[in-house]
């Protein structure tokens, strides 16, 4: 088969217009939706520490977890080894801890982080709201299957908790899901 100009010059456009929906589509959010908010800068020194989970779309791990606790740390090398810490059930039922490593994926701004459990497989992890004191964090994931409220201490006003449930309303998450974590004295 050969050929003509007539013909190349169609199959080019045709090529072309396919290459470019195949990328539109590839970078799509999941689901056609828009990309969840990014707080615009994260100072990670600032950013470290314990963060104690307020409500949560639960992981598998946090369902029933009580005195839910993120510590941060940030090594040498960048990246930010991170416990994950609760009472596995009650309040005083055994404390459980589990490690993973997170390393900063956007280059700059420190919001988009891929956090590790297992290797090679890095979570996509997004500090989407941080307050200007860092008393207050919202973590979100672009699929919308969880989410975490957290703040520097194990109990925040219900306004401050209204006011960042309606931001992960806002982001598309279904908050019927969100469930508050209870923070009680650690004996």
């Amino acid at each position: 088969m050969t050929f003509t100009k007539s013909r190349i010059l169609p199959l080019t456009l045709l090529t072309v217009a396919g290459s470019l929906l195949l990328c539109a589509c590839a970078s799509a959010p999941p689901g056609g939706r828009t990309p969840v908010a990014l707080a615009s800068n994260v100072d990670l020194p600032r950013f470290m520490g314990d963060w104690y989970v307020i409500a949560n779309i639960p992981t598998f791990l946090e369902k029933g977890a009580h005195n839910a606790k993120d510590s941060y740390r940030l090594d040498a090398d960048g990246t930010i080894p991170t416990t994950f810490s609760f009472n596995a059930d009650t309040p005083d039922g055994p404390r459980k801890s589990y490690g993973s490593r997170g390393f900063v994926m956007d280059g700059g701004a420190n919001v988009v982080w891929g956090q590790q459990y297992v290797w090679p497989i890095k979570a996509d992890y997004r500090i989407s709201y941080v307050s200007p004191d860092y008393a207050q964090t919202v973590i979100t994931r672009d699929k919308r299957d969880y989410v975490w409220i957290m703040a520097r201490t194990p109990t925040i006003p219900d306004a401050d908790l209204e006011r960042l449930t309606a931001f992960v309303a806002a982001q598309g998450y279904d908050v019927s899901k969100l469930q508050k974590v209870p923070q009680l004295a650690i004996k």
